[in-house]
């Protein structure tokens, strides 16, 4: 059967090449996903999906079957902005393709996968590969400007709760089971404003900041880990203040800090050591962890703290061996394992409601965010046909 679904996949290479290239043409950065979603709608039908659904915030969801066993593939449909348009030799609403590779925002990050998922479901339909399975083909919003909070609300509000996910983020076709956890953290300084000609007479909340910038920067060489997934770390990534005028003291100064948390670090851990270095002390800082509170394309805001935790599937556990087994039935040869270096929106599934997730995706992440942003046509396939044959062999197995 693995053969014949590989055959299958590589006769659909067209057809997913051409939804990829239609998703690339169609603009989605966060909270902006309406026509993107409406395209996915409209091939998950044309693909004979047993439902299609667009949910409250704005996912949508295809369902192939009705059986016991619910699983779940996961694509986000949002992009980053394009950038500078200098940077890109391409045009890169075109979805180019040239010598084997598609270009353009989304392709690898993550429009690609999620072409790789639908025709997956498309692929399952066409064969008669259905079982005593459920499977939810996942379109998900708003990840990019906060990973997980569509899981969030698919899980709590949609009241469906699988018992497997994949995770379909680029993967160079390797089989993922984890990555740091992240959060983010505001620093805030207070001083008192006067004429800039005469800053004695104030306190400037700048210099009450600045230790605390360097104290930050010596934190983040003194963070550790573990070998699989890596060590913390932490990064200002933005610096702010407020004053009067120009000719003014700074009343106000803040920090934002990308914090990226190993294996054993939590929100409490973290948001310690940054009160307890001596600058915050000495300034009299206040440290708090930054909520995220936009409306999804639909109008629908779900506020949530940005906080997003660390997940690690066991080496043990037999979704990971299903994973695997997939692949080599389909390749005949053992997938690399490993873990991505940013973030997904297994934080929410696995780091906050426990569910066993893995990770899949065709394209290499290196390629995210980048304005070289490209999927090979050969992983699209590859990809199609893993996202056809695992739910079965993960039902066989588990």
């Amino acid at each position: 059967m693995t053969g014949t679904i590989l055959d299958a996949a590589k006769r659909n290479e067209r057809s997913v090449v051409r939804f990829l290239r239609d998703l690339i043409a169609i603009r989605s950065v966060s909270s902006h996903e309406e026509d993107v979603i409406a395209r996915i709608r409209a091939e998950m039908e044309a693909c004979a999906y047993d439902e299609v659904t667009v949910d409250p915030m704005g996912n949508v969801l295809g369902r192939i079957g009705s059986g016991a066993r619910v699983i779940a593939f996961d694509a986000h449909v949002d992009t980053v902005d394009v950038g500078n348009p200098g940077n890109w030799s391409v045009d890169p609403f075109k979805g180019a393709e040239r010598d084997g590779i598609i270009y353009g925002r989304g392709a690898c990050d993550m429009k690609g996968a999620l072409a790789s998922i639908v025709h997956g479901g498309k692929l399952i339909k066409e064969l008669g590969l259905e079982g005593d399975y459920t499977l939810y083909v996942v379109g998900s919003v708003q990840e990019e400007d906060c990973d997980g909070l569509c899981w969030q609300y698919i899980l709590n509000e949609d009241r469906i709760r699988p018992e497997a996910v994949v995770i379909t983020e680029p993967t160079n076709l390797g089989i993922y089971r984890g990555h740091r956890g992240r959060m983010e953290i505001e620093v805030r300084t207070k001083g008192i404003s006067c004429h800039g000609s005469a800053p004695e007479r104030g306190v400037n909340a700048v210099y009450k900041m600045a230790p605390i910038v360097l104290d930050v920067e010596k934190l983040n060489e003194r963070l550790t880990g573990e070998p699989f997934l890596g060590k913390g770390t932490v990064t200002v990534a933005e610096i702010r203040s407020t004053s009067p005028s120009l000719c003014a003291v700074a009343d106000s100064s803040a920090i934002h800090l990308d914090r990226r948390l190993a294996a054993h670090e939590t929100l409490d851990s973290a948001l310690r050591e940054i009160r307890e270095l001596p600058s915050v002390k000495a300034a009299g800082a206040d440290v708090v962890v930054l909520n995220y509170a936009v409306p999804s394309w639909r109008g629908l805001s779900y506020p949530t703290q940005k906080y997003y935790p660390t997940w690690l599937l066991p080496e043990s556990h037999p979704l990971l061996a299903a994973g695997v087994g997939t692949y080599e039935n389909l390749f005949g040869e053992k997938p690399r394992e490993g873990r991505w270096v940013f973030s997904t929106n297994g934080v929410a599934v696995m780091g906050m409601h426990g569910i066993p997730c893995i990770g899949f995706g065709p394209g290499n992440e290196i390629y995210a965010h980048m304005a070289t942003e490209q999927v090979p046509v050969d992983d699209l396939v590859k990809a199609s046909a893993w996202y056809a044959a695992f739910p079965g062999v993960y039902c066989s197995r588990h």
